[in-house]
């Protein structure tokens, strides 16, 4: 009732501010796709003339990623998502002659590091690697069907061992197995026309499943390395931007950081899962995918334009925060926060909001030392 209430005060502030048309209500059990996926009414105009936009862009001999990023900060078209996802993370190159080649190679050399590594995640020395990874996997989207099946779940063990023992200075930590989860489900996307969350996915041929695989696992890896220290030992990465998050906010709006003062809220007990999870444990999965889109978009924007995301985030529910008035109220509120009805509108009015902070705070330092 509260969740449904707090929604309903949201919705309506949000049609005050912008008078959108009320959205039909996303039924419960969170879908992934989003509203332009099948099932989805008709394409409008302005979305068709965008999608023949995409299409020209990666259609060109030399994709121009300048511009390809350009019209991807709002939102990729769901059929051209694994490909343009494929070109912004860095894995595929511009130069349309050369990706067949490039695609073989880099499949060729993951399945080989699997025939090299894979067998040694019993040996002692990587044995607890394996174990906490085998442990994690089950709790990765724990609603959605896709993620229940065995094949899949191999799929993600084996790509988060490969690049835990590729990458010893931070190895695997807990976090790191929710970052598989959009790039697997945008590129098994281009095979399935019905709910991906539903899919069966050993009825897909063999050589299907590991090329969604070794994409997977490619462009995991090109995220990371951009905010590896997130999970070097100790976290510094997440501590570092826990504390800006702190400071971003204390600038923004002094209420909500003299609320949590007041009531001895540490940023680290709600904003920590916000940075080693990129949000995704806040928001239904079709929300962090449109969210990707622009983070993918945006220069640094896994490591750099996050910040700014959470501090809009944070501050879309003031309401709720400064009416809530003991620790354990504001905790319980922060740590479940009532997203479950939220689509591709709402993800467009908060990643609008972190622009324009990032705009006021981060390219005028000024602002910062006030």
């Amino acid at each position: 009732f509260l969740e449904h209430a707090l929604f309903n005060s949201f919705r309506a502030t949000l049609q005050k501010q912008h008078t959108l048309p009320v959205r039909p209500i996303i039924p419960l059990v969170a879908r992934i796709s989003d509203q332009n996926a099948s099932g989805a009414p008709p394409m409008t105009v302005r979305e068709k003339s965008r999608l023949d936009k995409f299409k020209q862009l990666l259609a060109s001999s030399n994709t121009d990623l300048e511009e390809l990023r350009k019209h991807s900060w709002s939102g990729i078209p769901r059929e051209v998502r694994p490909i343009t996802w494929r070109l912004l993370s860095g894995y595929l190159p511009a130069n349309e002659e050369r990706r067949e080649l490039v695609l073989r190679r880099k499949r060729e050399e993951y399945f080989g590091f699997i025939e090299q590594y894979y067998h040694s995640r019993t040996d002692d020395h990587y044995k607890d690697t394996y174990r906490q990874i085998h442990i994690d996997i089950p709790r990765t989207n724990p609603l959605i069907p896709l993620f229940q099946q065995p094949v899949v779940q191999e799929v993600f063990e084996r790509i988060l061992f490969i690049w835990a023992i590729r990458h010893p200075a931070s190895g695997y930590v807990q976090g790191i197995n929710d970052l598989v989860t959009p790039f697997f489900v945008v590129f098994l996307s281009e095979f399935v026309t019905e709910d991906v969350e539903n899919f069966e996915v050993a009825a897909l041929p063999l050589d299907t499943q590991r090329n969604i695989e070794a994409d997977s696992f490619w462009c995991m890896s090109k995220l990371l390395d951009g905010i590896q220290d997130n999970y070097t030992f100790a976290q510094p990465g997440i501590q570092n931007k826990v504390k800006a998050l702190e400071e971003l906010v204390s600038r923004i709006d002094e209420d909500i950081h003299n609320h949590f003062k007041k009531y001895e809220v540490e940023y680290l007990q709600f904003a920590f899962r916000w940075m080693n999870n990129l949000l995704m444990r806040e928001l239904p999965l079709r929300c962090t995918i449109r969210l990707w889109d622009t983070y993918q978009a945006e220069a640094e924007g896994f490591s750099h334009f996050h910040l700014y995301v959470c501090a809009a985030f944070l501050i879309e529910w003031r309401k709720e925060i400064l009416s809530m008035v003991d620790f354990q109220g504001l905790l319980m509120l922060l740590q479940n926060l009532p997203t479950i009805h939220w689509g591709n509108e709402e993800v467009g009015l908060l990643l609008a909001e972190a622009y324009r902070l990032k705009y006021m705070f981060a390219d005028a330092p000024s602002h910062y030392k006030r």
